[in-house]
């Protein structure tokens, strides 16, 4: 018999301006370092999901998953501290819920 293993996910919305940026290719520039940065250092999913088409503005959803909801959380946490020691512009924005799947 199986036992069902209870799921956390933690999505995080950053929101955030780089008032520098004057076009697409520097706004890519700049986001896609502090992208690989979080990937490199945190087991988590980031994608770009809004503002595509703004230069000097970027919307990215940090994704984690665990079964543990301390371990999510914390993780979270940690993608939080190196965006705030990294990056150059603007947070607008972070929020955080974590759902029990």
């Amino acid at each position: 018999m199986e036992t069902e293993v209870t799921l956390y996910v933690g999505i995080g919305r950053l929101e955030v301006q780089m008032p520098e940026s004057r076009s697409l290719k520097a706004k890519r520039s700049h986001t896609r370092s502090l992208v690989e940065r979080i990937r490199s250092r945190h087991q988590v999913l980031i994608t770009e999901i809004d503002h595509q088409n703004l230069p000097q503005r970027a919307a990215l959803a940090i994704c984690a998953f665990s079964a543990d909801p301390v371990d999510v959380e914390s993780r979270l946490r940690r993608v939080e501290r190196t965006i705030d020691e990294n990056w150059s512009g603007y947070i607008l924005s972070w929020n955080v819920e974590i759902l029990q799947v």
